[in-house]
């Protein structure tokens, strides 16, 4: 996993309108990138529309909100929409970036282990440098708590 203090590495990933993303491209603004395990979930439903309700807050703070989960670009598409999010939604299916930042591990459901994406937040200020790292976030609390250290930089 990377740690606080370290660039971020850069990558390219597919949107929600199948156009290429890249980490690099928000150089000079700051980022807020969370990682979820799968559209139209329980809790991935309700972590993005927290994001969402808060999102006016954190363009106002000068953030970018950006997702990324595993599910194909359709897949966003459609949950988008449902929704109405306002970010930026990436699609990661061959694991490449979940597996650079280290978010997928084992995780452990009913007394099974298996390999998941680990909800994770990373805050990445305007140089590409990572400020924090949340491991393991409560999805009705992730953005919320993300904004009140937001705002006591």
């Amino acid at each position: 996993m990377l740690k606080i203090g370290e660039k971020a590495k850069d990558f390219t990933l597919k949107n929600e309108n199948d156009e290429d993303v890249s980490l690099s491209s928000f150089l000079g603004k700051k980022v807020v990138l969370y990682f979820y395990p799968k559209d139209n979930t329980p809790g991935c439903t309700v972590q993005a529309k927290e994001y969402r309700d808060l999102y006016d807050e954190y363009t106002k703070e000068g953030y970018v909100v950006i997702g990324i989960s595993k599910d194909s670009v359709s897949s966003h598409k459609k949950f988008k929409e449902k929704f109405n999010l306002p970010f930026i939604l990436l699609s990661d299916p061959d694991l490449k970036v979940i597996n650079e930042y280290g978010v997928f591990k084992e995780k452990k459901l009913y007394g099974k282990s298996f390999l998941g994406v680990v909800r994770t937040t990373f805050v990445i200020d305007e140089k590409g440098i990572i400020i924090s790292i949340k491991e393991k976030v409560n999805p009705k609390e992730d953005a919320s708590c993300q904004l009140s250290f937001l705002r006591s930089l």
